[in-house]
């Protein structure tokens, strides 16, 4: 593996950890307090040269043994990190700081990430509410919903956080980040869901049947997608809409289309492209027509007129 190869590989590894440690609840060692009325449970963590103490909920012997497992893991993934963090320093990889557009970019897809998981989640048909989507994000507790639909919703969490990443931010939008994004949407689902697809599938609601993915042809195809001179949202729909047709991966292939132009077009400081909830009928009638004819001309002036979101300057 070239010294490249490392570094890309390492900086993967990095963000995912990190947005791990980003999905854990509380992050500090576990207190009991008791007085006259009962025990209750806190939350001990040094900000600077404070101790800080926060609370959490009353004691039950639950609850301290989630805090004991989340303060575990928070140790393991920050030593992890920081493990990285010298590997790629002794690979000579320096972090350079995003551009302001970018970093714009990123904060605007960072206050709208809970209503574009909603968004995604309609699109999978994901029976859901956005108060719902918003309580399983926060990392709260949810009735009437299937375990599988919370995974889903959990797992573009997960990935959203991933791509917003500031080093992933500044990795190319390539075969291997695309695939990263795939296992990130069909964790729990799939034990290589970020492997290329090696079976034939069928797609709902259409006669389309999408021929077997080879890499090397995968490559080169994205490749010539992101070497087109053209705006960066015209690229950012063709790398989107070439995964989907394509049907690279077992399933999740709109999740992991969606989040993988969006990488590229908030790396590139071109926004977000999301499918709104009342849009979706339309969209999927207008995907449907692109399987069967591979034309995509009026697929892509819907994509432009009605899920574009630009950055206000």
């Amino acid at each position: 593996m070239s010294d490249f190869e490392k570094i890309r590989s390492l900086i993967q590894e990095k963000a995912e950890a990190e947005a791990r440690l980003n999905l854990i609840p509380y992050d500090g060692s576990p207190e009991v307090k008791e007085n006259k009325s009962g025990k209750y449970l806190y939350i001990r963590k040094r900000v600077g040269t404070r101790l800080t103490s926060t609370y959490v909920d009353v004691y039950s012997d639950d609850l301290y043994q989630l805090l004991l497992r989340n303060a575990r893991e928070t140790r393991e993934l920050k030593k992890q990190i920081r493990a990285i963090t010298k590997q790629l320093a002794q690979l000579g990889h320096t972090s350079s700081a995003l551009t302001a557009e970018v970093v714009q970019n990123r904060d605007f897809a960072r206050a709208n990430m809970k209503t574009s998981i909603y968004d995604q989640a309609v699109l999978e048909g994901v029976s859901t509410t956005f108060p719902q989507t918003e309580v399983i994000i926060e990392n709260g507790t949810v009735n009437g919903m299937t375990a599988t639909d919370v995974q889903k919703i959990l797992n573009l969490k997960h990935a959203w956080e991933f791509i917003l990443d500031e080093d992933v931010l500044r990795a190319n939008s390539d075969y291997y980040l695309m695939c990263h994004i795939a296992k990130l949407v069909n964790e729990g689902f799939y034990s290589d869901g970020g492997r290329i697809r090696g079976v034939p599938v069928a797609i709902g609601g259409t006669s389309y049947l999408p021929p077997l993915p080879m890499e090397s042809v995968v490559k080169e195809s994205l490749q010539d997608i992101l070497a087109k001179e053209s705006e960066a949202i015209d690229r950012a729909i063709s790398l989107c809409l070439y995964v989907m047709r394509t049907q690279v991966f077992i399933d999740g292939n709109k999740r992991a289309a969606v989040l993988f132009c969006n990488h590229y077009l908030i790396a590139h400081g071109g926004g977000l492209l999301i499918v709104p909830e009342q849009e979706v009928p339309e969209f999927k009638s207008l995907l449907v027509a692109y399987y069967e004819s591979a034309d995509d001309t009026s697929l892509r002036t819907f994509l432009r007129e009605k899920c574009w979101m630009k950055v206000r300057r």
